[in-house]
């Protein structure tokens, strides 16, 4: 009797097909895109969706063909294919262009493709399976793509925590390739029997409209496009900068998910947004996009983001901004994460929680913080990330999406503590809080794997270079902008 692929079994044998095409000069983060192109074929003969392919591209009409002909009938495919076609179709497909330069390379691929146990494949998901490579290419660090993919056990905790809901409006301003817009249909679809419960235009609502983001990388706004329309998600994630008026368009959110790009916008340049009061003459891409999610949210809506450990203690810009955020929202929560799962960045970070308040006053009366960094795990190859990870914080944090559980601060030996607004303006208004005697300060020292020490050694310069640029810009000279400042 044949046995069944699982997601991994196929997830593997199309990542190894990546040490086939090295020789012609592919990258690992190439060989994902160009794998999107052909998946993207394939998947729509599987799931009988060839209406929206051109006629004379679909998946057999590539596949069947031999040499130098299938070669340039593929480049002609890529090129037609951006160009009319289904929207979706043509946006996956945008000034696409092959990397492969030896037509021995894509028969081999075509042939693997359709090689695969697509039944398998397509009872354990299609979406699945493309998740899964994604997460495999963020995993290779030579890939240079984690910087675009949130760990899916942190996803997983936050999207539980914030409990989405079905007619929500969900956002991601900084998409990636749509990991946190994933995970929330997928946890709505498990609390909806997969959107049955719903009413016919709340379903379509679901399908169409619930989901908006921007990406501002092409080739990271293909994955994004891909991974959603696999799990049924066709809503509009735009090619853009959230920093411009194009964040702007994207609208008024019930839940905001994000992890934002790290670091200072390319040439030093400062936002192009006429709301924005507080961030304008910063170049500090997570300041400027902490403003976008706090005027972004509707009134009692909620967010959760990822930021780096110098957006809670900079001065000036920094300091305006935390004051001018928790005047309008309510930053209830905190979450320390243990360094080593984000490398790419290579910055300590966090996940603040909060709530934007009904008015625009003294929103927030106090944080709540829990130090997942001290005594934990060099995380790395040999030890990933887990779902356990994150189980005595998502007990900690309870049941209400707005933190507003009841919690207990146990004092300078626990996790969890309480600091109340006063005392965080004791502190200068600097959140980052720490108490926890840390006996993990060497815990580098006990990874094994080449790449995870190669990793965190490239993590502590570009930590580094951050602060160094972090200190430039102060000294450029921002313009000095009051306390005080309006919504």
């Amino acid at each position: 009797m044949k046995v069944r692929a699982t997601t991994a079994d196929i997830v593997s044998r199309l990542w190894n097909l990546c040490h086939v095409l090295r020789d012609d000069g592919v990258s690992y983060q190439e060989y994902v895109t160009e794998l999107t192109f052909l998946l993207f074929l394939k998947m729509m003969e599987e799931t009988g969706r060839e209406d929206r392919i051109l006629d004379g591209y679909r998946w057999s009409d590539i596949a069947g063909r031999e040499g130098v002909d299938q070669l340039d009938h593929y480049k002609r495919a890529l090129l037609d294919l951006g160009k009319s076609g289904a929207p979706v179709v043509q946006s996956i497909f945008t000034d696409a262009q092959t990397k492969l330069r030896k037509p021995a390379n894509l028969k081999t691929l075509t042939t693997a493709i359709d090689g695969l146990d697509w039944f398998s494949a397509r009872e354990e998901g299609l979406g699945e399976l493309y998740e899964g490579l994604l997460e495999k290419n963020a995993a290779e660090k030579k890939s240079g793509a984690g910087q675009y993919f949130t760990p899916r056990p942190l996803i997983d905790c936050i999207v539980r925590l914030m409990k989405p809901q079905a007619g929500e409006v969900i956002q991601d301003p900084a998409a990636g390739t749509a990991g946190f817009l994933v995970a929330a249909d997928r946890y709505i679809k498990d609390h909806t029997d997969d959107l049955y419960a719903l009413t016919p235009a709340e379903a379509f609502f679901q399908r169409n409209n619930a989901f908006v983001g921007i990406e501002l990388v092409p080739d990271t706004h293909r994955l994004a496009l891909m991974n959603l329309m696999l799990h049924g998600i066709e809503g509009p994630i735009t090619l853009g900068d959230s920093l411009t008026p194009d964040g702007e368009a994207l609208g008024k959110a019930d839940l905001i998910l994000t992890n934002p790009p790290f670091g200072t916008k390319k040439g030093g340049g400062r936002p192009s947004r006429a709301d924005f009061s507080v961030t304008a003459e910063t170049s500090n891409k997570q300041l400027a996009f902490v403003e976008h999610i706090v005027r972004a949210l509707k009134p009692g809506g909620r967010a959760a983001v990822v930021l780096p450990d110098n957006v809670l203690f900079e001065d000036n810009t920094g300091k305006r901004l935390r004051q001018w955020a928790m005047e309008l929202a309510n930053l209830h929560t905190i979450l320390r994460l243990p360094t080593g799962i984000f490398y790419a960045q290579g910055v300590k970070t966090n996940v603040l929680f909060l709530t934007r308040g009904q008015a625009d006053r003294a929103n927030t009366k106090g944080v709540w913080v829990y130090d997942l960094r001290a005594n934990m795990p060099a995380f790395g190859k040999t030890r990933p990330l887990r779902a356990e990870d994150f189980a005595a914080f998502e007990a900690a944090y309870g049941e209400d999406p707005n933190g507003g559980a009841a919690r207990t601060d146990e004092g300078f030996e626990d996790r969890l503590r309480y600091f109340s607004r006063a005392d965080i303006a004791a502190r200068n208004d600097n959140l980052d809080i720490a108490w926890l005697r840390d006996d993990s300060d060497a815990a580098e020292d006990d990874l094994s794997d080449p790449e995870d020490i190669a990793a965190a050694i490239l993590g502590h310069l570009r930590a580094a270079l951050a602060e160094v640029e972090a200190v430039d810009a102060e000294l450029a000279g921002e313009e000095a902008v009051p306390a005080e400042v309006e919504a």
